[in-house]
């Protein structure tokens, strides 16, 4: 799934199509991963590794409150990676909710 399959489209006040924004928490779960980074790491190589695709990196950003201005992660970083199935089911939920 990609990343704005589920955004709202709406339209500003200029009559222009714009995606709406989507702000949302991922619930923890029993089957998310943890880890230590041992080193600067980046969010999309990260994303890669437990996903497969470098473009879900915002997944591991948003349960872990990073990558705001920036996708490199200090070493010594604790992180939850949540799984991926969980997320897209909680994002298309929470996008048909709003």
């Amino acid at each position: 799934m990609g990343r704005y399959n589920t955004t709202n489209i709406i339209r500003n006040k200029f009559d222009k199509q714009i995606a709406s924004t989507t702000i949302i928490s991922i619930p923890f779960d029993s089957n998310d991963i943890y880890i230590r980074t041992t080193s600067l790491e980046r969010l999309d190589k990260l994303a890669h590794t437990f996903y497969g695709d470098v473009s879900e990196w915002y997944k591991i950003a948003t349960a872990n409150g990073l990558g705001k201005g920036t996708l490199w992660v200090p070493a010594e970083t604790v992180l939850r990676i949540p799984q991926v199935t969980n997320i897209d089911e909680y994002i298309t939920k929470y996008n048909k909710n709003r």
